[in-house]
């Protein structure tokens, strides 16, 4: 009864490491192609959101544009809407004396004019990743950027 699990055992190793099976020199694509699990339509779109911060003041919004399936343009932005006021490199002064808050902020700050450029080079939302100590500002764009593609399905 031996015999045979180590008969399709050595089998099998033996296709797994098998070059010809698995080439080495496989070229992948320069730039990075959209999920072909999903189709958006071309056109421009707008998404808000809060994200899971439902209990504070500060809402993402993103404009998209989508051209021959791909994003064109990407527009960030974060609203304080109890301040009237964009978040931005300036925003800190909110929080003189806290330097917790201030290098928060920064980080933040940071991640927002980040995340756009990236989604621009992965072509796809799941497969940009957080900068450190600026996840507030990823989780409320990649929620806006959902929200936006919700109308170009």
């Amino acid at each position: 009864m031996k015999k045979p699990a180590t008969f399709l055992s050595v089998l099998l190793l033996t296709l797994f490491f098998s070059p010809s099976i698995f080439p080495q020199d496989i070229k992948l694509p320069e730039k990075a192609v959209q999920d072909t699990s999903v189709r958006y339509k071309d056109g421009a779109y707008e998404g808000k959101s809060r994200a899971k911060y439902i209990y504070e003041p500060f809402w993402g919004s993103v404009h998209l544009t989508l051209k021959n399936g791909e994003f064109t343009d990407i527009d960030f932005v974060i609203r304080d809407s109890n301040l009237h006021e964009t978040f931005d490199g300036k925003y800190e002064k909110h929080f003189e004396g806290n330097a917790e808050y201030i290098q928060q902020s920064r980080n933040d700050w940071k991640g927002v004019q980040t995340y756009p450029k990236k989604l621009s080079e992965k072509q796809d939302i799941n497969k940009i990743d957080a900068i450190s100590g600026a996840t507030w500002s990823y989780n409320i764009f990649r929620a806006s950027v959902n929200e936006a593609l919700k109308n170009a399905k």
